[in-house]
């Protein structure tokens, strides 16, 4: 059959879509209040255009086109560096963050880590599929724009603007007040000059540029790395993994609830998506680099943490990790620990920090650079209020910043079945990791709140 000819109505609900359209974006980047120059063709790092990713069938049009040879892709070893950043960081996930999640399982920290592990999965392969396609600045806001069209992917990106933004302005507030001083002897005046330099010194490392950046997350994925390695080895040597452990021993709410939120922590595995216009070969580059660094994750959160499930008190303490270190290895590594603990979550805000410029320049294609001062300038100003009641201050912006966050995935996890049927794929399993992923999502945002 031949295409119907246009009608009347068709062009005019066309026209008033376009303007929505238009209306919407001119409102959003008004809302950011950047006054941030365009973007200039030599410093794009949006979408890398492929034949055939168009969603509607047409020639592909990038909102932040990367013209070859514009920018160096960023090579494999420097993408798993920030996907391994991105996931938690491991050391702050092993040594502070799932022991005391996974204490509510009991005698089942086992049972819960391996629930934790596939209930994950659904999110994963849903960025998976996306990726496989779509490979942009914009990555999540991208992928919905893909599937469900830009005024959608237009709010999906304003919340997640509104969730990591909060994030990088209170998280120097639990560096400093809460996890440092319960690692050691921390005065107030130090602790004034750390919720000082710490925003400057991440907002240095981004505006030296990427190379920079890329580097110093490099440098963190190492370290953290090797501080998890040792207290695996220390817990492996010291405790032997009862059966028990991967069984229900615990009632299996508690159990349940510890592997559910235990499974929240790898949220932020998304943020290296946004490097995908920087990508020689971004598909395999991506399902390599997040399959990779999440089984890796996995392995060593599990080294570390379910041998102490002969030991569940353990599990409670204020760093399980540092504690650890300090019973069976010495004081240094102890301190060494928690300072790492710490560079660990500062390595999360430097991914975040990241993946926000690569946004907003997919958004407007604004330059870079402005977009990164201007980041830099909201968190080194924002950071003599939190000053004034550090804890009214973080306990302010948490629980808006968790809630915006789990609401700008639960649109991407919803919008996926429509992503799959626009490329003829199978409803069925589109459904179920929609229906899978939404559900720990909007579990995510019921913690929250």
């Amino acid at each position: 059959m031949g295409r119907r000819p246009l009608r009347r109505g068709d062009h005019e609900g066309r026209v008033q879509q376009e303007l929505l359209e238009r209306l919407f974006g001119r409102l959003f980047r008004r809302w950011l209040g950047l006054g941030l120059s365009q973007l200039t063709s030599t410093e794009a790092v949006g979408a890398r255009p492929r034949a055939g990713t168009d969603p509607f069938g047409g020639a592909t049009r990038p909102p932040a086109g990367l013209s070859p040879g514009t920018v160096r892709p960023i090579p494999p070893w420097a993408f798993t560096g920030v996907a391994i950043c991105s996931f938690g960081g491991p050391l702050a996930l092993t040594a502070l963050y799932a022991p005391g999640l996974l204490a509510d399982a009991g005698a089942s920290t086992g049972l819960a880590m391996v629930a934790a592990v596939i209930v994950f999965t659904a999110p994963l392969a849903i960025w998976l599929r996306y990726a496989r396609h779509v490979s942009s600045a914009g990555g999540l806001f991208a992928f919905v724009e893909a599937a469900a069209g830009r005024l959608l992917a237009l709010a999906q990106a304003a919340t997640w603007i509104v969730s990591y933004v909060l994030y990088l302005v209170y998280t120097t507030v639990q560096i400093v007040y809460d996890l440092l001083p319960s690692v050691m002897p921390v005065g107030r005046s130090a602790q004034t000059v750390l919720a000082l330099l710490i925003p400057i010194g991440i907002a240095g490392v981004m505006v030296a540029g990427r190379a920079t950046a890329l580097i110093v997350l490099g440098l963190m994925a190492v370290g953290q790395l090797a501080l998890a390695g040792i207290l695996d080895g220390l817990t492996v040597a010291h405790f032997t993994t009862p059966a028990s452990a991967f069984a229900v021993g615990a009632p299996a709410g508690s159990v349940a609830k510890a592997g559910a939120q235990t499974s929240l922590l790898y949220i932020c595995g998304s943020l290296p998506l946004f490097l995908g216009g920087e990508l020689a070969r971004p598909a395999r580059t991506i399902r390599r680099g997040l399959v990779g660094t999440y089984l890796l994750t996995t392995v060593v959160i599990s080294l570390a943490v379910v041998p102490l499930a002969a030991a569940p008190g353990l599990l409670r303490t204020a760093v399980p990790g540092v504690t650890v270190a300090q019973l069976f290895a010495s004081p240094g590594l102890a301190k060494a620990t928690g300072i790492g603990v710490a560079v660990s979550i500062a390595g999360v805000i430097l991914c975040e920090y990241l993946a926000l410029t690569r946004l907003l320049h997919a958004i407007g294609r604004w330059r870079l650079r402005p977009i990164t001062l201007a980041i830099g300038a909201l968190m080194v100003a924002a950071a003599p209020f939190s000053l004034i009641d550090p804890q009214g201050f973080y306990s302010a912006l948490v629980k808006p910043s968790l809630a915006a966050l789990w609401t700008s995935q639960l649109i991407v996890f919803l919008a996926y079945p429509r992503f799959v049927a626009k490329r003829r794929g199978r409803a069925l399993p589109a459904w179920t990791l929609s229906a899978a992923a939404s559900g720990l999502a909007i579990y995510g945002l019921w913690t929250a709140l």
